[in-house]
């Protein structure tokens, strides 16, 4: 932080700060006032992860086995699937629903928000043998049982995480990276690994957090730059006070950009796309098909494997091998099944990347014979 210009992550800039905010010396502080800052990407950082909060935590009360025992109640609870689509509370409550109607919870998925019902309140209060669930004493219980429904609920394995290890692993929803060692917080992650049936790990307190919207917004100059902020121009001035300047293309778009298709059910579009793979694939000419999760990458594998379409899958479970599988995928007749990984650094080459494909058969770049193999691939 001493030189002139410093480049890094926007989140290892927050880290410092927090951290900086907890050191009991001056001297220890590295951050040094907040100038100026150049943000890549920063339709991305400052609007789509703009409230992602960067948290430093520390340990916290032992309580691994209420993780357990209210995995093992929300197991037993029903969701009221019913009831959950009226939405208007006073019109329910005149309704007079059938007793068999309703069940033991209501899930609003838009607000990733869960509410027991009275039934479902008197099944836990039997289920633990307590009197009242929300008697002051019992507070701790009813925030095990939300996370444990929220668990079981509104995160999905292989969406939001992935298991590995025997360990809960984060997917970045807006990259679809696996985050190794990030933990979600407020017990999500204990619950997630109690629903999953992995060692439950100790809780951990917040010590010290901060969005990055707040972060960056400390800066007294900031700007950014990336190819879509145009969209994003009204909630730039809104939330940051920033114009929006659009830089010409240096030669005019050749690109065209055809109007979205929509199909009525889900099974039709993944039909629809896996008939134009396969018309592409015919042709011999290389396509990348983008995909928004682990899940979604994997059922188009699947009809893919069904049609004997060769293919390459490219998501967080296979993240290793990001660069050589996005280096390949202008190949002749080559599919990519890809999450938004991006594969950033690596060019998409038509025919292929010479130097990845001689390393690979080769197996050093140090071996005489590479540069041989090097020049086969050019030519090719």
């Amino acid at each position: 932080y001493r030189a002139d210009i410093t480049y890094g992550t926007n989140s290892e800039f927050g880290f410092d700060y927090l951290r900086d905010n907890m050191v009991s010396k001056l001297e220890n502080k590295v951050q040094r006032d907040l100038h100026f800052c150049i943000v890549d990407e920063v339709d991305s950082i400052l609007i789509d992860e703009a409230r992602t909060p960067l948290i430093i935590s520390g340990a916290a009360a032992d309580t691994q086995k209420w993780y357990k025992i209210f995995d093992g109640v929300s197991k037993k609870l029903v969701r009221s699937y019913e009831t959950e689509k009226i939405k208007d509370i006073k019109k329910k409550k005149e309704m007079n629903i059938p007793d068999d109607v309703w069940k033991d919870y209501e899930v609003d998925e838009k607000s990733n928000n869960i509410t027991l019902t009275e039934k479902g309140i008197t099944r836990i209060e039997k289920e633990l043998d307590i009197d009242n669930l929300y008697s002051p004493e019992n507070v701790e219980l009813t925030h095990y049982m939300m996370q444990a429904l929220k668990a079981k609920e509104l995160f999905y394995k292989d969406k939001e995480y992935l298991v590995r290890d025997g360990q809960i692993i984060i997917i970045d929803e807006f990259t679809g990276r696996a985050m190794e060692g990030r933990r979600y917080s407020d017990g999500l992650h204990q619950a997630l690994e109690a629903k999953e049936g992995l060692k439950v790990a100790g809780e951990n307190q917040t010590l010290a957090s901060i969005t990055l919207q707040n972060y960056f917004r400390m800066y007294k100059k900031l700007s950014g730059m990336t190819g879509t902020a145009e969209t994003e121009a009204t909630e730039f001035m809104h939330t940051y006070k920033l114009g929006v300047i659009v830089i010409p293309t240096n030669r005019p778009i050749v690109r065209i950009d055809n109007p979205d298709l929509v199909y009525k059910t889900h099974n039709e579009k993944v039909n629809a796309i896996v008939e134009r793979i396969e018309e592409l694939y015919k042709n011999g000419q290389p396509a990348l098909v983008g995909t928004i999760s682990i899940e979604s990458s994997e059922i188009l594998s699947n009809h893919l494997t069904k049609k004997k379409i060769p293919h390459e899958v490219l998501n967080a479970k296979f993240h290793e091998r990001e660069a050589d599988i996005v280096a390949q995928a202008g190949r002749y007749n080559s599919i990519t099944i890809a999450t938004n990984m991006a594969g950033r650094g690596t060019d998409i080459m038509l025919g292929g990347n010479p130097e990845f494909l001689a390393l690979s058969e080769v197996g050093s770049i140090d071996l005489p014979n590479y540069n041989e193999t090097l020049e086969k691939y050019k030519i090719q």
